[in-house]
């Protein structure tokens, strides 16, 4: 494709003349590679599970996106805030501030250690309205746009659900008017923000209960708290589902050491919409990243399975090597080289190629016998 002559044609006339008519900020681009522009997505912060990251991003070391807005869905004891956390210590591990604004009074100082956030770096903000949480994450971001361009900032608002309104705690509260109060809210406020973290490396996360639509009996039976601003602005939308629970023996009894979580990109402004990804969530560890490419091996036959054993074949040395699922790590994974190419191989499975060369409607013919009447 031949690229526009910017100083001849029309189109880099119009664009000189809108972003010197915008002096503060250039609004006008051009999507050829010679400049950065909004819509370029060069970071990613990993939610904890690669397999999630690839479902997400759909490109290698991915996850949620910096400079978008992440909403995290499901109902109660889901994995919502434990996900959301496992951002936040990713966030630190890659020297970026962890914000984390709290409305459920719910953060366990000792699990958040255990998966890894240094919450003596954390800062942790308790709010109860939106008016607030949207106030004090304006001000987060443009005192990040003023002193430290170049520093990654994490903010977690868990939840959207559990804030109020300031006309819910006023004395004159009327009760049939909170729900669309809030819903007002909200999409003032997401207006604004959507626009401010665009230029920035903030990522912004939502984390929100879905609740049953009364009177449901067809479609979606579940809407989420606060109205659909929030989801309309997000560019990921993830709804998290607990899909049975891990069981171990401890002293000849069953006991649950964590859930299943099944989550689905309901939406998705970065790549393919409507996968889906699976990994166990443990209580004493978090994210089980390594247990779910076990599974993803075993779909793509990368491994076979006879009982409780597996058999792996490395495809460059030959070796064939059989372990049970909790050695895993210890014989497999054990290897860096084996590593990275399991990795590789696992990226090929999932990562989804955008076609260029289909067949266009202008290539088909349509006879008058197959147009719709109007």
């Amino acid at each position: 494709m031949a690229k526009i002559d910017r100083n001849d044609d029309l189109a880099g006339l119009l664009a000189d003349s809108l972003n010197k008519k915008f002096k503060d900020f250039k609004v006008a681009y051009f999507l050829d590679g010679t400049e950065d522009t909004p819509t370029d997505l060069t970071e990613w912060i990993s939610t904890g599970s690669s397999i999630l990251d690839l479902a997400i991003s759909n490109r290698k070391n991915g996850g949620l996106p910096v400079g978008r807005i992440t909403e995290l869905t499901g109902l109660e004891a889901s994995g919502k805030s434990l996900l959301a956390a496992h951002v936040l210590a990713n966030t630190q591990k890659k020297d970026g501030l962890a914000v984390y604004i709290d409305t459920e009074n719910a953060m366990n100082e000792e699990f958040a250690r255990c998966i890894g956030i240094d919450v003596g770096k954390m800062l942790y903000i308790q709010l109860e309205t939106v008016e607030d949480i949207f106030e004090v994450v304006e001000n987060i971001i443009t005192k990040v746009r003023e002193s430290s361009k170049d520093r990654l900032v994490t903010i977690v608002v868990d939840s959207v659900a559990a804030a109020t309104t300031k006309v819910e705690q006023s004395d004159d509260f009327d009760q049939q008017g909170w729900a669309t109060q809030k819903a007002i809210i909200l999409s003032k406020a997401m207006r604004k923000i959507t626009q401010m973290i665009g230029r920035q490396r903030v990522c912004l996360v939502f984390t929100n209960q879905l609740r049953v639509k009364l009177g449901s009996m067809f479609g979606d039976p579940y809407t989420t708290s606060g109205g659909k601003a929030i989801g309309f602005h997000a560019s990921c939308r993830l709804r998290l589902k607990a899909a049975g629970q891990i069981k171990t023996k401890v002293s000849g009894k069953d006991q649950v050491i964590g859930i299943k979580t099944k989550a689905q990109v309901v939406k998705n402004r970065m790549g393919p919409p409507l996968r889906t990804a699976e990994f166990n969530i443990l209580f004493d560890s978090g994210i089980d990243d390594y247990g779910s490419w076990l599974q993803i091996m075993k779909d793509n036959k990368l491994v076979s399975q006879g009982g409780s054993w597996y058999t792996y074949v490395d495809s460059v040395t030959g070796e064939t090597i059989k372990f049970m699922s909790k050695e895993f790590e210890d014989k497999i994974l054990s290897d860096p080289e084996r590593k990275e190419r399991l990795y590789n191989e696992i990226c090929e499975s999932m990562i989804m190629d955008y076609k260029t060369d289909q067949i266009g409607i202008d290539d088909l013919e349509i006879g008058d016998g197959d147009v719709p009447e109007a």
